[in-house]
């Protein structure tokens, strides 16, 4: 047996995204269009001989300005996703996991579903457990919404709380811009801002995607889509930091088909034409703005070992 394994788990951008009233237990319906991009987090999975689970941040992690700052406790979801996994199957086995990340933090990208799910990955590979995808999935969606759709990658729509999905098949690529943010966003205040503006009105449970965004993204028309693209958190994401208005007025102004909140934020998602395009529209940003840029595809592969 390997006595280190690694796993490497995508971001994803909602491109569209619907939500509901909360539900009596707090989480929110949604119908969301997922799709996972080439921004990824590795887990580095150790054995040890003494029975522990330890969390470790790698130096080459580009998304933590503050490592000290970083929570490698119990509840880092690394760790819940190795203990459960281990609860799960039996498994008595030691491990250390070291995360590399690269996806923001608390940028409504799901860097920390990305985490859980390549955890997941890694310690089945290592612990020789040989759980397959559906029973990961089912695991994973114990630690989150999103660690599903970090498992499955590609793109798909997702129903329930998140973690319903129906994959799509894409034959093409899309190419976007991430404006990063030097800040997060926590991802309960936004659905809670969301509430807040809503007031008393009444919010039908969204029970489906609509179509005609579907059909855009399938066929690659990129005349379309992005006027379709659209992400009920943008008001509340924006009423918690107002500057996003301004960056995804820069964004259109620079060339991009259009620009969204990506989940919960405060990342910003520009679309662009091709490879090329976004290319330019990163240099504009960053040379004309001053906006810290990165440059992603999609669809890409969930989690898998490399």
């Amino acid at each position: 047996m390997s006595q280190t394994v690694v796993a490497r788990a995508p971001g994803k951008i909602n491109i569209y995204f619907r939500v509901g009233a909360p539900r009596e237990d707090g989480y929110h319906p949604v119908a969301s269009l997922y799709l996972a991009v080439s921004l990824f987090e590795d887990v580095a999975a150790t054995a040890r001989d003494d029975g522990l689970i330890t969390v470790g941040l790698s130096e080459d992690s580009t998304a933590v300005e503050d490592p000290e700052s970083f929570p490698l406790g119990e509840d880092n979801l690394v760790i819940r996703a190795a203990r459960l996994l281990a609860e799960h199957t039996g498994s008595e086995a030691g491990v250390h996991l070291e995360i590399t990340k690269r996806v923001p933090i608390a940028g409504g990208m799901g860097g920390g579903s990305a985490d859980a799910a390549a955890a997941l990955v890694a310690c089945n590979g290592l612990w020789g457990t040989g759980l397959n995808r559906e029973e990961l999935g089912r695991l994973g969606a114990r630690l989150g919404a999103d660690v599903p759709f970090a498992l499955s990658g590609g793109a798909a729509v997702g129903l329930g709380v998140g973690d319903e999905l129906s994959p799509l098949l894409l034959r093409s690529r899309t190419d976007w811009v991430l404006a990063l943010a030097s800040y997060g966003l926590s991802t309960p205040a936004v659905y809670q801002q969301l509430d807040i503006l809503r007031g008393e009105e009444a919010i039908e449970e969204p029970r489906a995607v609509d179509p005609q965004v579907v059909q855009a993204l399938v066929a690659h028309d990129l005349v379309l889509l992005p006027g379709l693209l659209d992400n009920d958190l943008t008001s509340a994401a924006v009423h918690l930091a107002p500057e996003l208005t301004a960056v995804m007025d820069m964004g259109r102004q620079a060339g991009a088909l259009t620009a969204l909140v990506s989940g919960s934020g405060p990342t910003i998602a520009l679309l662009a034409q091709d490879q090329a395009h976004a290319d330019e529209l990163a240099t504009v940003l960053i040379d004309e703005a001053g906006i810290d840029t990165q440059t992603v595809h999609g669809p890409v592969h969930g989690a898998q070992i490399i």
